[in-house]
C-alpha cells in the first residue's frame, strides 16, 4: 500500500480552452512564460516576422467578436439528462439525440468527442430577417435554454428578431455562429470535414469566418445546390443555395471518391438482358447500347459519367481503358496478339502499366484486343469499379423531399427539410465503417435519416449525434395541430418512423448484414448540473454566493436527481461517451451501476450509506475504477479513507463526485 491515499475528484466543468492553450504554449515555448503567465511581448519577439502588423492586417471584424470568442472559451458546468421515455432501443443503440442549446452541448461534448467526429453537417439559420435563437447574454446561455424548456413568457424565450434594418444585422448572425463553429472544429478528426448549408445572405461572411477558424488552406470548395425556383420579388429568381466545405486538416484528408450509384442502373439493365438472352453476349451488348442511347437522349435516366460503360463480355459490363501513358517515358515492351501472334501496336508515349500488370490482365480476360495486331490493346475497366467525384454542383427539386416527409409524418409539419438524398451523397464520399457524424442544427432530423438509410444501403455502421433546440412550433401551425409543440419533437418522431420504414424497405439487405442495422437513439436533455456546488461561476454576486453556500450545507447533489442522472453527468465529465454500456447490478445489497461490462462500478445512492463490508465487496469485483457519490458517505471521512486505501492497494482508481 502506498503512503499517499489517492482520491480522484471529478471536474466540475467542461475543458477550459484558455487554460489548455496556455499549457500548450508553455510546453512549446517555455521561454515565453513569466510568473506562470504568457509574456505576449516575448512571444512576439520569438515569432519575429511571423507576427502580423497590428496596424494593417486582413480579416473579418464585427461588433461583439471578442465576446463571441469568450463564449466559446467559457467552460460550462451543464450536463445532459438521459430521457429513457423518448429514446428508442436505449440498450443497443450508438446514436444520440440531444435536446438543448447547441453552444452548451458542444462544450459538453468536448471531453469525450474531441477529435472523434468524422463529418459535421449543419443547416444553421440563414439570417433572412426572420426569427432565430441565440443567447443575448453568453453568460446566460444555459439559462436561455432553460427558460425555453420551461415555456415562460415571450420576454424569457430569447427569440431575437434580426431584421435587415437592424444596425448589427450581420454581426448578430456572426456572433451566433462564431463560438459554435470554433467549438465544432475541436471535435473533428484530423481527416474530418464540415459541411455548412447557407444561402446568399451570409455565404460571403461564412467563408471569411471559416477561413479564420479552420484556416484558408483547409477550404475544400462550395457545392451549389440547384433546386426549385424561388418566386421572390427580386430581379433574379433564386434557384440555388450553397454547401460550404472545410477540412480540419486538408493534408490529412483522403482522396474523396465513391462508387457511382448511376452504374447500378446499367448493371441492373445488364442482368435483365442476361436473363432474356442468356449467353448471347453480342446481342446483350447491342441491346444495352441501344438502351443507354435512348435513355440519355430522352433524359429518362441520368447516366452522366457512366454511359461509356457499354461493352459486354462473359464477365459483365466494361469499357476499354486507355493503356497509353499520359506523358512520354512510359513502359516499353512487346505485347503479342492472341490471334495473329504478332507484336501489337504500341502507344506513342509507352504503356501506362508494367508488363507484369498487362500480362496478368490478359490471363484474367481483362484485355480488350483489337481485331488484329495493328490496334493498340486496352485494359478493361469493369463497371463495378466505377467511381465518381464529389462535384461542385448538385440538382434536386427539394419539393419532393418536403412531400416525402409530409407522407412519413402524416402532415406537412416542417417547411423545407434538407434533402436526405443530398446528405446521403455527402456521407458516401466522406464516411465509412463506424464513423461518427454530428449535426448540431438538426432541424427535422434529415441527417440522422440519411445516415441510417446509407448504412442500410452499403452495410456500414456509421453513428450519428443530433442536437436540436426545443424551438416552439408556431401557434395554429399544422405542426401544433398535429401535436408537435416544438421542433425537437418533430425530429425525434421523424427519426423513429424513418428508421422503421428503412427496415421495411431494406428487409433482405438488412437480413444479410453482419451487424444489426442501428435505427435507435439515446435521447438526452440539456440540464443544469445535478451537483449544487458545481453550478456557480467565478463571477457570481457575493450575496448569491452566500445564499448558495447555505443551500449546500445539507447536500452537494440534487435530491431530485436519479442515479442515472448523476452517473451520466459524472461519466461525461470524466470523458466517457454518451453510449457506454450501463447495467444495474446488485453487489452485497448495494444498487450499483456497471459501466463497460464491469470496467467501472459506481455507487450513486446519496440517501443510503454503504458499509465498509459492502464497499469491500465492490472492490472484490476488481474493476478498473470505482466511483462513489460524495453524499453517500454522509460525512463519514473514515469510511471514505478506508475505501480509498483499499482501492489504492488493489490498483483501482477511486473517484468521488
Amino acid at each position: 500500500m502506498t503512503d499517499e491515499i489517492l482520491i480522484h475528484e471529478t471536474e466540475a466543468a467542461s475543458p477550459n480552452f484558455r487554460t489548455e492553450l496556455a499549457e500548450q504554449l508553455a510546453a512549446l515555448v517555455p521561454e515565453a512564460i513569466a510568473d506562470g503567465k504568457i509574456d505576449v511581448t516575448k512571444l512576439q519577439e520569438l515569432l519575429a516576422d511571423d507576427v502580423a502588423d497590428a496596424s494593417e492586417r486582413f480579416g473579418l471584424f464585427w461588433p461583439g467578436k471578442k465576446r463571441a470568442l469568450r463564449a466559446a472559451q467559457e467552460p460550462t458546468t451543464a450536463t445532459l439528462r438521459p430521457d429513457f421515455a423518448e429514446s428508442k432501443d436505449w440498450d443497443t443503440t450508438k446514436n444520440v439525440f440531444i435536446e438543448g442549446d447547441n453552444l452548451e452541448v458542444l462544450k459538453i461534448l468536448q471531453k469525450h468527442y474531441h477529435n472523434k467526429i468524422k463529418m459535421i453537417y449543419i443547416d444553421p439559420p440563414y439570417n433572412t430577417g426572420k426569427d432565430f435563437v441565440y443567447p443575448d447574454n453568453y453568460k446566460e446561455g444555459l439559462q436561455s435554454y432553460l427558460q425555453w424548456t420551461q415555456q415562460v413568457n415571450e420576454e424569457g424565450r430569447r427569440v431575437s428578431t434580426n431584421p435587415e434594418t437592424h444596425g448589427q444585422y450581420h454581426s448578430n448572425w456572426l456572433n451566433m455562429m462564431y463560438p459554435r463553429l470554433k467549438l465544432s472544429r475541436n471535435l473533428l478528426t484530423d481527416d474530418g470535414a464540415i459541411f455548412i448549408s447557407i444561402d446568399d445572405n451570409e455565404v460571403d461572411n461564412l467563408r471569411k469566418l471559416c477561413n479564420e477558424i479552420f484556416g484558408e488552406r483547409n477550404f475544400l470548395g462550395v457545392i451549389s445546390w440547384r433546386t426549385a425556383t424561388d418566386n421572390n420579388p427580386t430581379n433574379i429568381a433564386t434557384d440555388h443555395e450553397y454547401v460550404v466545405v472545410y477540412a480540419r486538416n486538408a493534408d490529412a484528408l483522403p482522396y474523396w471518391s465513391a462508387p457511382t450509384e448511376k452504374a447500378a442502373l446499367i448493371i441492373d439493365k445488364y442482368h435483365q438482358l442476361r436473363n432474356i438472352h442468356h449467353s448471347d453476349t453480342p446481342v446483350i451488348e447491342t441491346e444495352l447500347r441501344k438502351w443507354i442511347r435512348e435513355s440519355t437522349r430522352q433524359g429518362d435516366i441520368d447516366l452522366d459519367g457512366v454511359s461509356h460503360y457499354s461493352y459486354v463480355d462473359d464477365r459483365g459490363v466494361y469499357y476499354p481503358g486507355n493503356s497509353a501513358n499520359t506523358r512520354p517515358g512510359g513502359y516499353n515492351y512487346d505485347i503479342i496478339h492472341p490471334v495473329t501472334k504478332q507484336a501489337t501496336a504500341k502507344p506513342s508515349k509507352g504503356w501506362r502499366w508494367p508488363e507484369a500488370t498487362f500480362l496478368k490482365a490478359a490471363s484474367e480476360g481483362d484485355v480488350h484486343w483489337g481485331a488484329d495486331h495493328t490496334t493498340v490493346p486496352k485494359i478493361k475497366k469493369r463497371i463495378e469499379t466505377a467511381t465518381e467525384l464529389l462535384k461542385s454542383s448538385y440538382y434536386e427539386d427539394n419539393r419532393a423531399t418536403s412531400a416525402q416527409l409530409a407522407t412519413l409524418l402524416g402532415a406537412p409539419v416542417f417547411d423545407n427539410p434538407k434533402s436526405v438524398n443530398m446528405l446521403r451523397r455527402l456521407l458516401r464520399f466522406t464516411t465509412t465503417g463506424n464513423d461518427v457524424i454530428l449535426d448540431f442544427f438538426a432541424g427535422s432530423g434529415s441527417t440522422a435519416e440519411a445516415v441510417m438509410a446509407l448504412n442500410a444501403d452499403d452495410g456500414e455502421d456509421r453513428k450519428w449525434i443530433a442536437v436540436q433546440l426545443p424551438e416552439p412550433t408556431p401557434d395554429n401551425s399544422v405542426a401544433r395541430q398535429a401535436g408537435y409543440s416544438s421542433i425537437d419533437q418533430i425530429a425525434r418522431e421523424r427519426i423513429r418512423r424513418a428508421g422503421d420504414k428503412i427496415v421495411n424497405d431494406h428487409a433482405l439487405a438488412i437480413e444479410a448484414r453482419e451487424n444489426p442495422l442501428d435505427i435507435g437513439f439515446r435521447a438526452y436533455d440539456l440540464e443544469d448540473s445535478n451537483f449544487t456546488r458545481w453550478r456557480l461561476s467565478s463571477d457570481v454576486e457575493p450575496d448569491r454566493l452566500e445564499l448558495n453556500l447555505l443551500e449546500m450545507r445539507g447536500s452537494s447533489s440534487d435530491d431530485e436527481a436519479t442515479s442515472d442522472d448523476l452517473l451520466t453527468e459524472i461519466l461525461l465529465k470524466q470523458g466517457y461517451s454518451l453510449t457506454e454500456n450501463i447495467e444495474p447490478v446488485n453487489i452485497d445489497g448495494l444498487d450499483v451501476r456497471s459501466v463497460g461490462h464491469g470496467l467501472v462500478l459506481a455507487y450513486l445512492n446519496e440517501h443510503v450509506k454503504p458499509t465498509l463490508d459492502q464497499l469491500r465487496a465492490v472492490v472484490a469485483e476488481d474493476p478498473a475504477k470505482i466511483i462513489v457519490v460524495e453524499d453517500a458517505f454522509q460525512g463519514d471521512d473514515e469510511l471514505k479513507t478506508n475505501i480509498a486505501q483499499l482501492c489504492n492497494s488493489k490498483n483501482i482508481e477511486f473517484w468521488t463526485a
